[in-house]
């Protein structure tokens, strides 16, 4: 879909959409992403990674002036030369939390989980040990007591028995939306994060901020948990190659794959036109 004249503002998902699969973001993507703010229009970078990892999300896309954290939980604008500014902070209570992974358990089986605890830089997640999840690194054995002790900026969960997606359907019908938002961001596990906390409310606060409308915004992404931003924005919304089916089919155009730069080749182009 062709649309005249520039967005006034672009947010991009990273793992999987400007991310390559080897954890790396080509020079020329950020080459181009400096060529978008030089035009005038604000960057953002919205992710399911938490606050825990904001010196890494920094690191992979240097040209944000606004980072959508925690899949949309925290919201931090950069832009403010006396230091990041946050303007949103959302938590899940432990309570909640344990009375919906009871339900849970009680539908599908047993549960790992694991919850995200700590803004602390490069704090652990806490809970079940599970060999496929990628980050051992910043990971630490933890009992489900002492997961829940406290307020979590998101938890984590699997089955041996439900694909993600068959996970999802399932905690959807099962978890109010009031009491909690679920989701996936293509790691194998679902994600319960705060009631009304997504990338599109994460977003709303960037765009109120700037005084942008939706209908202004271009979103590029690969999995569940951007469809909500999908949803959102107005301009386009763009999926790489590699994105979910359900992404593919929300989205208005289909760009190259993360591994072959599929963000700055579509952003590069549209300045260029």
């Amino acid at each position: 879909m062709t649309r005249p004249g520039l967005p006034k503002l672009i947010a991009t998902d990273l793992d999987g959409t400007l991310v390559r699969s080897d954890d790396t973001v080509s020079a020329y993507t950020h080459e181009v992403l400096d060529r978008v703010r030089a035009a005038g229009i604000p960057v953002v970078g919205a992710t399911g990674r938490g606050p825990r990892l904001t010196e890494l999300t920094r690191n992979d896309i240097r040209a944000a002036d606004f980072l959508v954290l925690a899949g949309g939980g925290r919201v931090v604008d950069q832009s403010d030369p006396a230091g990041p500014v946050v303007l949103r902070d959302e938590r899940l209570g432990s309570e909640v939390l344990a009375a919906l992974l009871a339900d849970l358990e009680v539908a599908v089986g047993p549960l790992t989980v694991m919850v995200e605890a700590s803004d602390e830089h490069d704090a652990p997640l806490w809970g079940d040990y599970h060999p496929d999840w990628p980050y051992q690194d910043r990971f630490e054995v933890r009992t489900r007591d002492e997961c829940l002790a406290g307020d979590v900026i998101k938890a984590f969960a699997r089955t041996a028995d439900h694909h993600v997606d068959e996970l999802l359907a399932v905690a959807r019908e099962i978890v109010p939306p009031h009491l909690a938002t679920v989701t996936q961001a293509g790691l194998g596990f679902i994600e319960i994060c705060p009631p009304g906390v997504d990338k599109a409310s994460g977003l709303t606060v960037v765009a109120q901020s700037l005084g942008v409308d939706p209908a202004e915004v271009l979103v590029f992404g690969d999995m569940p948990n951007d469809l909500p931003m999908f949803e959102w924005a107005g301009w386009a919304r763009v999926a790489v190659a590699n994105a979910h089916p359900s992404v593919r089919a929300a989205a208005d155009d289909i760009t190259l794959r993360n591994d072959d730069d599929g963000v700055a080749v579509y952003l590069d182009r549209l300045l260029s036109r």
